[in-house]
């Protein structure tokens, strides 16, 4: 069967957020898009009992290492979650694609939604995309601890999304553009602990309700914009919403010199709107770049600066 495992069908997409990191774990809406890059996952039965990881995606130095308890815990957290025990029937599970593993991109929930799909199509179980979205939650809890669900939604759907926490199944639905969304994303080369500044930024709430009550109703205002913005397709805008997040998450105190270096200088090439994405203290940035040439000259003045950069199109 492994030599004929349709790897294919297990993708699962990185993602990046255009507005709402740490906010959308208080239920405020986010608008995230999947990247083009996926990670897959290759499943096989073996005869002994016992649990074989092959991972091969490409990475960030040193990402992988220090992320290697939290997504051993993701992984023992999926295979539980669809009755899969490899002390009674032996499994191995080979991770690759082209998805880059940084902080920020979703690098997580890509691999356990890909686990996901990768049982799903071993077994033959037919499970609907909510219910491999389900499963991917469930992993992500290995790497998060209570994660909003951002992240393994955008992995499993793709697109544009709008999405909001609630107390039940998370609501999301697909946003329409007029036209591709360009972008040029890239990488301090620092891994961040997604748990920890979740909790920090909890800490500091509790701490000061009206500073951050204050910080959720600039942002509620932001992104009702940034949605009429998208519907018309207003790119100039778009980006300065964009612009205008990131200053909101340098005062949730989420951002850093590294991230706010990198957003500077995209903004100095040409680049109509930049933030950091994800969780922060590290991780990405993104840029708003319309145009081809734009996105190449862009990405070629964070290159002087970035240890990696990417480009993508949001369609």
């Amino acid at each position: 069967m492994a030599d004929d495992f349709p790897i294919d069908r297990t993708r699962a997409f990185g993602k990046l957020i255009l507005f709402g990191e740490h906010l959308v774990v208080y239920k405020a809406p986010a608008i995230v898009g999947a990247v083009s890059a996926y990670t897959d996952c290759k499943l096989e039965y073996l005869d002994e009992p016992g649990l074989v990881v092959v991972d091969n995606r490409p990475a960030v130095p040193h990402y992988k290492e220090e992320k290697k308890d939290e997504g051993d815990e993701a992984i023992k957290l999926t295979l539980a979650h669809l009755g899969v025990d490899p002390s009674v029937r032996g499994v191995k599970m080979t991770f690759g694609g082209d998805l880059c593993c940084a902080s920020g991109i979703g690098a997580s929930a890509a691999q356990v939604v890909a686990l996901a799909r990768a049982i799903d199509v071993a077994d033959s179980r037919s499970m609907t995309e909510d219910e491999i979205n389900a499963a991917g939650y469930e992993g992500e809890k290995g790497y998060h601890g209570t994660p909003s669900g951002i992240d393994n939604t955008a992995a499993t759907f793709g697109g544009l999304l709008r999405f909001r926490r609630t107390d039940g199944a998370p609501a999301f639905e697909k946003v329409r553009f007029p036209s591709a969304i360009r972008i040029v994303y890239a990488s301090t080369g620092i891994t961040a602990s997604t748990t920890k500044v979740v909790g920090d930024v909890r800490s500091r709430k509790e701490a000061d309700e009206s500073w951050f009550a204050d910080i959720m109703e600039k942002y509620a205002s932001l992104v009702g914009e940034a949605e009429r913005v998208l519907e018309r397709g207003d790119m100039n805008r778009l980006g300065e919403l964009m612009n205008l997040n990131h200053t909101l998450l340098q005062e949730l105190t989420v951002s850093c010199k590294e991230l706010d270096d990198l957003v500077v200088a995209a903004r100095a090439a040409g680049a109509v709107g930049a933030k950091m994405s994800g969780t922060g203290r590290g991780g990405l940035m993104i840029a708003l770049t319309p145009t081809e040439e734009l996105q190449n000259s862009v990405a070629a003045a964070l290159e002087k600066l970035a240890p990696q950069v990417w480009k993508t199109t949001f369609a």
